[in-house]
């Protein structure tokens, strides 16, 4: 008998098909701790959970990230919640990154490889590419037993 996972949706991206979840951390870039985590279905893209990523009792002030979560929206957010954005600059179709722009990401890409190391480590060390787990909340206690 088979069982099925309803937490967990298909998400095609580039014509690739995906199923599962993916893990979303805010780390320490001093110390190289996990400060939060997040799980959620392979479907929910990356930006829609900064949020819950951000964490107001750390002292640092400045957030690290990729382009994926970078808009409008979410800059107006950060800068509400008093937070410096350094997030990637972004290409666009038509529009490559500029020298200046590809220069400027050189500083946030030294810190988000940071939080690369933490999924690497995952990986190598404590096989947490395939988890077998169903639905989502087995999977963050899968996590949280590893942690």
């Amino acid at each position: 008998m088979s069982q099925k996972d309803t937490d967990a949706p298909w998400k095609k991206k580039n014509s690739q098909s995906y199923f599962g979840y993916k893990n979303h951390i805010s780390l320490d870039v001093e110390y190289g701790f996990i400060r939060r985590y997040q799980v959620t279905d392979a479907s929910v893209h990356d930006s829609q959970v900064l949020g819950a990523l951000l964490d107001e009792q750390n002292e640092g002030e400045k957030v690290w990230a990729d382009s994926v979560y970078r808009n409008e929206s979410i800059e107006c957010i950060l800068q509400i919640l008093q937070f410096l954005s350094h997030m990637h600059e972004r290409a666009y179709r038509n529009h490559p990154l500029t020298a200046k722009h590809k220069e400027e990401n050189r500083e946030p890409s030294q810190l988000t490889a940071k939080v690369e190391n933490v999924f690497v480590h995952w990986v190598n060390e404590m096989r947490g590419k395939l988890m077998r787990s169903i639905h989502k909340h087995s999977v963050k206690a899968t996590i949280e037993v590893v942690d």
